[in-house]
């Protein structure tokens, strides 16, 4: 959804000078975001050869471990499709890590979805570009949501694609380049993302009959089709409002479908991004006959699909609306923008929850959550603690979290880039993806999740099951056939419980260290280890336990915002 605060960001569409925030001396990169099964890696380093060995891990397994020799180098993963890997530089003189990155071997995106988002496309350097795209491929970012970047709704390419515009003014009068929107296509793909288009699924704007929309094709607030249904933007700000048509209307749909054509014909999009505004109240279509939206709009998932089968679909299901009827519908993935009243970290879980139930636990959730809420209003910087409390809910649950792009995300106007990023938070960020990718297959691939009680020995740390609890480490249970995943989160500081953090105020944690607990388990473990993206870069350690009866007693052995305990 776009709408809700864009005019406020008119002048600083085009600057660029938030990408710096994300700027930094990458220790260990790869050459891709992710790999298809048989596929090589190349990975680069500055670090020192002496000492070093490259460590490459799944899971909890060690596969294989080398020395450093180049500062390059290449390795075979293993055949098996779907898989996370870690891969870190280690110190053996001073026994710790000094770089780690994440691999994931996919052949399909939506298995692990990561998305990311473009949102301004001035004339541009390679080199801009290049170094924008570069650092989403070092988040292991997959898809990327090309935001705002075409000609009109009911229109996206600018021009024919026999003779397409080189330059043309969006809805908000900013000018687009051709050249860039399909310079940051093709670098998409060079580093396998998929490039996906955004455009609302039943937007035309003012002299749309010159382009052959009809009336026949439009919602209506009253039965006898005499008003349209329309969202009013500034006249000072915008080229038009926006003229709502039926999403189920056949006519309609055949009409985007050939101008999606025309689209693709000249800019080697993956798919489509479909965006709506949420709940429209009562419509109708023009012969007056009411018009579910839920329904209309999986109606016009299946059409899109039909008319390119070979294009990707997602769907932004603005606060879940529509969304079940939509999880049914041929998309990749599942897409909400979370809103009110869905400001606790319990609704954002639920959305996730909800979502894997709507779609039969086929399909993945992104959530579009945007942090620092306020602030975003105007200049200043994101709080690191909120962003990354946020983001270890949402990674627990087996979401994603779109934020990043050419800055960190605050608005539902993306061109907003008010907020930059600290430094720590920046570091953080990197090892948080890393770990989302590393431990994919234990955070989005199967098991269910359930109560797994655990208690603390000294009575130092509280503990609860999920939902979350002011004062207290909240535990997430996983079961697997053969594993039991606990999810530890610290909100024993936390200052709210409200995921957004508005105005930038959410604690940071106290780290908490070498804390006993009794985990109720069931059989007989054979072992237990454990990882954390704020300690070690996310390695896993092997830790040691003891077992009587259906209790087993173990040490965790750091927390600050979030870890990961697996008993096998």
């Amino acid at each position: 959804m776009f709408f809700k605060s864009r005019k406020l960001w008119i002048g600083t569409l085009c600057s660029l000078a938030s990408v710096s925030y994300f700027a930094q001396n990458t220790s260990l990169v790869k050459d891709k975001s992710a790999y298809m099964p048989g596929e090589q890696v190349i990975f680069r380093t500055d670090a020192q050869k002496k000492n070093v060995e490259i460590r490459y891990y799944q899971k909890d397994k060690l596969l294989q471990k080398q020395k450093l020799v180049n500062t390059s180098w290449t390795w075979m993963p293993p055949k098996a499709d779907y898989q996370g890997y870690l891969i870190t530089l280690w110190d053996t003189s001073k026994n710790q890590p000094l770089a780690t990155t994440a691999v994931d071997v996919s052949s399909d995106w939506a298995r692990f979805p990561r998305y990311g988002f473009l949102s301004k496309y001035p004339d541009m350097s390679a080199e801009e570009q290049q170094k924008i795209i570069e650092n989403l491929k070092d988040h292991h970012i997959n898809g990327i949501q090309f935001y705002d970047w075409h000609y009109r709704h009911d229109q996206p390419l600018a021009g024919t694609p026999e003779a397409p515009w080189s330059h043309w003014a969006d809805v908000g009068t900013r000018i687009i380049s051709g050249k860039t929107v399909a310079g940051y296509i093709g670098l998409a793909h060079q580093y396998r993302m998929n490039a996906m288009f955004y455009n609302l699924n039943y937007g035309a704007l003012r002299g749309y009959g010159y382009n052959g929309v009809t009336d026949q094709m439009f919602m209506y607030k009253d039965r006898d089709h005499k008003e349209k249904d329309v969202f009013k933007l500034p006249v000072s700000e915008f080229i038009s409002d926006i003229y709502f048509t039926d999403p189920a209307n056949n006519d309609w749909q055949k009409y985007l479908a050939e101008k999606n054509n025309d689209l693709y014909k000249v800019y080697d999009f993956d798919g489509f991004h479909i965006d709506q505004v949420g709940d429209r109240g009562e419509v109708y279509d023009y012969e007056g006959k009411p018009v579910q939206l839920g329904h209309a709009f999986a109606d016009f998932i299946r059409a899109m699909k039909k008319a390119r089968p070979d294009k990707k679909l997602v769907f932004n299901a603005v606060n879940q609306f529509g969304q079940e009827e939509m999880a049914a519908a041929p998309l990749d993935v599942l897409y909400t923008e979370v809103w009110g009243p869905n400001d606790s970290f319990a609704d954002l879980a639920k959305v996730i929850t909800d979502n894997d139930r709507f779609s039969k636990y086929s399909k993945k959730t992104i959530l579009a959550a945007y942090m620092d809420y306020e602030n975003a209003d105007r200049k200043g910087e994101f709080n690191t603690p909120g962003i990354l409390l946020t983001d270890a809910v949402i990674m627990a649950f087996g979401g994603n979290h779109l934020e990043l792009g050419e800055h960190m995300l605050g608005k539902e106007y993306f061109p907003n880039d008010n907020l930059a990023m600290k430094p720590d938070l920046v570091k953080a960020l990197r090892d948080y993806y890393n770990f989302q990718v590393a431990y994919e297959n234990l955070l989005r691939d199967g098991g269910s999740f359930t109560e797994i009680p655990v208690t603390s020995v000294q009575g130092k740390v509280k503990f609860n099951s999920w939902p979350p609890v002011k004062g207290q480490v909240s535990v997430l249970g996983k079961r697997f056939q053969k594993q039991s995943v606990l999810h530890f989160i610290n909100f024993t500081n936390a200052g709210s419980l409200e995921w957004r953090d508005n105005k930038g105020t959410q604690t940071e944690p106290a780290a908490i260290e070498k804390i006993p607990v009794s985990i109720t388990v069931n059989g007989n473990v054979k072992s237990v280890w454990y990882a954390t993206p704020d300690q070690m870069q996310g390695v896993p350690q092997t830790i040691k336990f003891k077992q009587k009866g259906n209790q087993i007693t173990v040490e965790v052995p750091y927390l600050k915002y979030w870890g990961m305990m697996v008993i096998d």
